[in-house]
């Protein structure tokens, strides 16, 4: 989740973006949708977001939809309907995603004033159950199948993973803040380049990577178990990276355990898609990588006044000393052996 700004608007086109996206209420969004020639019934429930605005709507005939309104600045058209099409061609493959609904002609991206929106079908299930291995075992198949979509073609639009953009760029933006305290700014700067140099160990000791079309984003929270089945949400972090992106996030814990759930994961996976062993090398280096970047999220979105109602850590001593202490610990397991699974 990073905010880059795109495009050539002017400084006081943006700030008027931003001011409407924060003032978006059910007025603007009722009108919005009738302007869609939807009929929403007027039941509006905010759903859990915060880089864009998302909202359960009701309508007066047919099943509710779920809307969402795009931040200002954070992706291009290009961007998003690059994300669009990956999921209508992942549903297409019958892969089971939720793709956004054709509104109009074969529009999935809708313009309404300075509003960029989309619509989803509304699809309701529960998070899987990270230590049973019979999901575990779906979730690698499930997680192969979207893979082998995702190497049939590249994204021409959307940026990729690796340690540029999930780790010296948000680290040198955090650097380039008045937000760390005093007292630990020696420390953070010392420790990043520290972590910086092992990251790129990790990625040498992985060698050549090939790089496929990704969700980006694959953990517990965007995954609805239904019918014994996962399906995936929220491909709004859809970059190019390894394969192993969309499966480290389901491990955790102690070496021991993690092990155990990666061997889970790739008795599904392996069954319909080879995987790289050298791609474990890159577990805790992508771990790393996204406390940075999540770090330099939260302060670029300080301004939003979602955040620090949502985050109210952030801004303390305590959330720096905790970062600090956790990347430290992130170093020595970078220097460990990678996780390792019987593949034969």
């Amino acid at each position: 989740m990073t905010e880059t700004i795109h495009g050539n608007s002017s400084d006081t086109e943006s700030a008027q973006e931003f001011e409407l996206f924060h003032r978006l209420g059910p007025n603007e969004i009722l009108t919005i949708l009738e302007a869609a020639d939807l009929r929403p019934d007027g039941h509006i429930l905010a759903l859990n977001s915060y880089e864009n605005r998302v909202y359960r709507i009701g309508l007066e005939e047919g099943p509710p939809v779920v809307v969402k309104f795009y931040r200002p600045g954070r992706w291009t058209d290009a961007q998003i309907l690059e994300e669009h099409d990956f999921t209508r061609e992942l549903a297409a493959a019958e892969v089971p995603v939720v793709p956004p609904l054709v509104v109009s002609g074969d529009a999935t991206l809708m313009h309404q004033g300075k509003y960029r929106y989309s619509l989803y079908p509304c699809v309701g299930g529960r998070p899987p159950e990270l230590d049973n291995p019979e999901q575990l075992r779906r979730m690698g198949t499930f997680l192969a199948r979207l893979h082998n979509v995702g190497e049939q073609s590249v994204f021409s639009e959307r940026p990729q993973i690796n340690p540029v953009t999930f780790l010296r760029e948000p680290g040198d933006y955090l650097l380039g803040l008045d937000l760390l305290p005093g007292e630990l700014v020696s420390a953070f700067s010392s420790l990043f380049e520290d972590i910086a140099v092992r990251v790129d160990h990790c990625y040498e000791r992985a060698g050549k990577l090939d790089l496929i079309r990704l969700h980006g984003d694959c953990h517990q929270g965007n995954i609805l178990w239904r019918d014994e089945v996962p399906a995936i949400l929220d491909f709004d972090d859809a970059r190019s990276g390894p394969a192993v992106q969309d499966l480290w996030m389901f491990l955790s814990g102690d070496r021991e355990y993690m092990t155990a759930r990666l061997d889970d994961l790739m008795k599904g996976y392996r069954l319909f898609r080879a995987f790289n062993p050298a791609e474990l090398h890159l577990v805790e280096a992508l771990r790393c990588m996204r406390m940075v970047h999540h770090a330099a999220w939260l302060a670029r979105r300080w301004n939003d006044p979602a955040f620090p109602i949502a985050f109210p850590y952030f801004n303390s001593q305590r959330y720096w000393e905790d970062l600090i202490l956790g990347l430290r610990e992130q170093a020595a397991l970078m220097d460990e052996y990678p996780l390792q699974v019987d593949f034969d």
